[in-house]
């Protein structure tokens, strides 16, 4: 469980997160929702250890992560919202994790073999991976994230600027990866359908403050606070 605690953060004398509590249970899709410019990749950057200039606390196994090491470091993985590919072989690219852990060679072959299906790109491990598509290049960095089987994912609008085709299959890979191997996946999104079709939960976070959570139908049709029904309902001014 990964359990947030006043998470606040300035840049400039301005508070960009506003004192936010958050839980986000093991094994669940959590999609945060809100306005763009409205802290959710601070946050989220927060919880995956790569900001560390902030207030308050995260926790995850009951342990501050400020006092985590690589062990727990290793148990992540992000996939931004540009796409980022190395320059190298599509299998260089996403067996790269698995080398760092000293993966067996014939491992890595199988689990790039089956995460590379997956994402509908069989047949390219030779292809130079800054030769491919936008579509087809975040792909690439999903599968990277993939195929170490992390305990949690984050993803940052993985499907941002993608056509129906390539959305279609990174969505089908996040569920696969939460059903698969219990996957907890922390999902930043602007895009209310696609919450609705992945998320278990949905946090609404709005000006650098946590709105509410709850359920995908607890948001969708009964907002508690009038802020969320202003952006659920596409009403909301920005």
């Amino acid at each position: 469980m990964i359990t947030a605690r006043g998470i606040s953060r300035s840049v400039n004398g301005r508070y960009i997160l506003k004192s936010i509590d958050l839980e986000v249970k093991d094994g669940e899709v959590l999609a945060v929702v809100g306005p763009s410019g409205s802290g959710k990749t601070s946050l989220l950057r927060i919880l995956n250890m790569l900001e560390r200039d902030y207030q308050g606390s995260v926790l995850i196994g009951g342990r501050d992560i400020r006092d985590s090491g690589m062990a727990v470091r290793r148990s992540m993985a992000m996939v931004f919202q540009k796409p980022v590919v190395f320059s190298m072989s599509v299998y260089e690219n996403v067996a790269y994790g698995l080398k760092l852990r000293k993966v067996p060679k014939a491992e890595i072959d199988a689990r790039v073999k089956e995460v590379l299906a997956l994402l509908d790109m069989s047949g390219k491990e030779s292809e130079y991976a800054r030769h491919l598509s936008g579509g087809e290049s975040q792909r690439i960095a999903f599968a990277r994230a993939y195929v170490v089987k992390p305990k949690l994912l984050f993803l940052d609008e993985p499907t941002a600027n993608l056509d129906r085709q390539n959305v279609a299959i990174i969505e089908k890979a996040v569920r696969d990866i939460n059903k698969r191997y219990g996957t907890t996946v922390v999902i930043v999104t602007h895009n209310m359908a696609q919450a609705k079709r992945l998320a278990d939960r949905i946090a609404v976070v709005i000006d650098g403050e946590l709105v509410e959570t709850g359920t995908v139908k607890d948001i969708l049709e009964k907002p508690a606070d009038p802020r969320t029904k202003a952006f659920v309902s596409g009403d909301m001014v920005f």
